[in-house]
């Protein structure tokens, strides 16, 4: 008796269904004016399926596979679907730019297989990961102080509800954005595991956490940030964004491996506290007039430079706040976009996909722009084309890792550049400190002591030969500490700069390929204030401490 392969025909069928469905859609693409995808060979985004739920996105028929920034990829079998087309809207209202392409069944379902992955962390333990709205903005607001945080956080530790990892999850980054925290950091030791915030620059504790707790609240991190959950060897990078009363935060997630489990750094990137003007940023008056001048000629470069975390992109926002209208075109390569600008094209370097700072910069330059900012210089070629930028026509604002503004020139003929072109397209380089402002509430007037003295003395000379502005010498100002700066004596920070002009004299020196100490010297005719005089007028004035600037800047000479 002959016995059928019902089930090969069946796989036939199936393939033959399958093509006619591609040929269909690719059909139908002309149509509706949507590229066709074929989504089999293309690696899929987890963070990026992550932002719809599982039934929702199969009930639209609707898969999200790509995410880079804010662009946001996404298969759909039919555009006309109203549930499709609500999904749509609500990813739009969340501030996602989508990039629509008609796709197959197949290829909906590979990407809803990311499923099973993104899902697994949920049915091991008790516990969601679920970050209501309405209950965050009432949080934020409930949190104004270290201590209001640190209670409630070991309060949540001891709950025994279901939903307890949520909760903590909820008062740990609610509290770090209610007291204006940049960053969260989670370092596992042997004892516990210690959340610290960074408030100001400085990092203070805030909880302990048991290891058994952290392992449930590290799946549900990895999870909402779009982490693989089985990776606990490697390092991962992801994101995810709050919205709280229209304004959007976003949380950059960085986890490392280490002897006691995966330490975590979250940096909380709010629109709020990075909206500052370029009177805000505590320029002396007669650096801030230079600056206006600079920033608003047609072309050249400005670069801004100092250690990580010293407010140097902050800077250059500022810079493009004042000069922005909608007659100019601005454009930006950045890593991350720290603060969307309303009319500003701004791009996010995607290094594992092969847009560089230089790759960024080479496909600005072909969309004819004003005023272009780099977030950072790295490389001989980057340099090269944004100095070839400045030079035909276009103002080029960029930051660079040196420590002094005169080592801004050395840095890049070190790099490659070629010493004479710096003079025709460098205009101005400024360096900068964060230093933290004395708590207004609570500081305490003070004689110098014989060591301060000394060097207030000293540079109470220098800063009136330079600028001809008389300063007190007699009193400072000390940290004490109160319920409103959260005890520590210092509420929000101040920049402390120094910036070199290219002139004559410095142009005259690039043929030389001149030192760090050369520059300066040649600089010093410009009577602009150094890190150093800059601080000890701020610390006369009242705005910071001894301590506190000397932290950042070395006062004791240069």
């Amino acid at each position: 008796m002959l016995k059928f392969d019902d089930t090969s025909n069946d796989e036939r069928l199936a393939k033959l269904h399958q093509q006619e469905e591609e040929e269909f859609l690719q059909i139908m693409s002309g149509k509706h004016g949507i590229p066709y995808a074929d989504l089999s060979a293309i690696p899929i985004d987890t963070g990026a399926v992550g932002l719809i739920k599982e039934d929702l996105a199969r009930a639209a028929l609707i898969a999200p596979f790509d995410l880079a920034g804010k662009k946001l990829k996404v298969g759909l079998f039919s555009p006309t679907q109203t549930n499709t087309k609500e999904v749509l809207a609500s990813l739009a209202e969340r501030g996602f730019i989508i990039e629509q392409y008609l796709v197959s069944h197949a290829s909906l379902e590979k990407v809803w297989e990311r499923y099973q992955e993104i899902s697994g962390a949920t049915k091991s333990e008790a516990g969601m990961v679920d970050i209501s709205v309405e209950n965050m903005a009432g949080l934020v607001e409930k949190f104004t102080t270290l201590t209001a945080v640190s209670e409630a956080l070991q309060k949540t530790v001891t709950e025994k509800t279901a939903r307890h990892i949520s909760n903590l999850f909820s008062v740990i980054i609610a509290g770090a954005i209610g007291i204006r925290a940049s960053d969260i950091h989670i370092e596992p030791a042997e004892d516990a595991i210690h959340i610290r915030y960074r408030i100001d620059g400085v990092l203070h504790e805030v909880v302990t956490l048991p290891h058994a707790i952290y392992r449930l609240f590290s799946s549900r991190l990895k999870l909402l940030a779009g982490l693989k959950l089985n990776l606990g060897a490697e390092s991962q990078d992801g994101r995810f964004s709050i919205k709280i009363a229209d304004i959007e935060i976003e949380m950059r997630v960085s986890i490392i491996p280490g002897a006691y489990g995966e330490g975590v750094v979250m940096r909380i990137l709010n629109p709020l506290s990075l909206n500052v003007t370029l009177e805000d940023l505590g320029m002396s008056p007669r650096l801030l007039a230079i600056v206006e001048k600079e920033i608003s000629k047609p072309h050249g470069m400005i670069l801004n430079t100092g250690p990580t975390g010293s407010g140097k992109t902050t800077t250059l926002y500022a810079f493009l706040k004042r000069i922005y209208s909608p007659e100019i075109k601005m454009m930006t390569i950045e890593d991350p976009i720290e603060y969307h600008m309303k009319g500003v094209s701004q791009t996010q370097v995607e290094t594992k996909k092969g847009y560089t700072f230089l790759e960024g910069l080479r496909a600005a330059m072909r969309q004819d722009p004003d005023v272009i900012m780099i977030g950072e210089i790295r490389d001989s070629e980057t340099a090269k084309v944004a100095i070839n930028a400045a030079l035909t026509g276009h103002m080029v604002f960029s930051t660079l890792h040196t420590n002094t503004a005169a080592g801004a020139i050395p840095r890049l003929i070190d790099i490659g550049v070629t010493p004479k072109i710096i003079g025709s397209s460098l205009t101005v380089a400024l360096a900068q400190r964060l230093a933290r402002k004395l708590c207004v509430e609570c500081k305490k007037e003070d004689a110098p002591n014989e060591r301060e003295q000394k060097i207030i003395d000293e540079v109470a000379t220098l800063i009136k030969e330079k600028v001809g502005t008389v300063v007190q010498t007699k009193k400072v100002w000390r940290s004490v500490g109160c319920i409103k700066c959260n005890n520590t004596g210092y509420k929000g920070r101040v920049g402390v700069f120094e910036a070199v002009l290219m002139d004559a004299d410095i142009e005259a020196l690039l043929d030389t390929i001149p030192s760090e100490r050369e520059i300066r010297e040649a600089a010093k005719k410009q009577n602009i204030l150094s890190m150093r005089e800059d601080g000890i007028e701020k610390i006369l004035a009242g705005a910071t401490s001894f301590d506190e600037v000397e932290r950042v800047v070395d006062l004791e000479g240069e």
